[in-house]
C-alpha cells in the first residue's frame, strides 16, 4: 500500500511542478510540487525496505498440569524469507 501512495504522491507532486501553473496569492505550486515528489519517493523507499525485510513469528504454548504441578511450555520460530 506505501509503495502506491508513493507512486501517487509522486505524480501528483510532478503535475503540480511541471504540468500546471497556477496563480494562487502566497502559494508557490512548483515548492509544493517538489515537496510532494520529495515525500512521494520517500514513502516509496521505505515501503520496499518494509517489504523486503525478513519477518519471524513467535508462538508459545503453556499446558498446565493437575493443581500445577505439571508445566509444558512449547515455543516455535518461524522465519519467513520474503523471496
Amino acid at each position: 500500500m506505501s509503495i502506491g501512495t508513493g507512486v501517487v504522491l509522486f505524480v501528483i507532486g510532478a503535475i503540480l511542478a511541471f504540468g500546471l501553473e497556477l496563480d494562487i496569492p502566497a502559494v508557490n505550486d512548483d515548492f509544493i510540487g517538489y515537496l510532494l515528489m520529495g515525500a512521494g519517493v520517500v514513502v516509496f523507499i521505505v515501503g520496499i525496505v518494509l517489504l523486503t525485510r525478513r519477518r519471524s513469528a513467535v508462538t508459545s504454548t503453556r499446558t498446565v498440569g493437575d493443581a500445577g504441578t505439571a508445566q509444558q511450555v512449547t515455543e516455535r520460530r518461524t522465519d519467513v524469507d520474503p523471496y
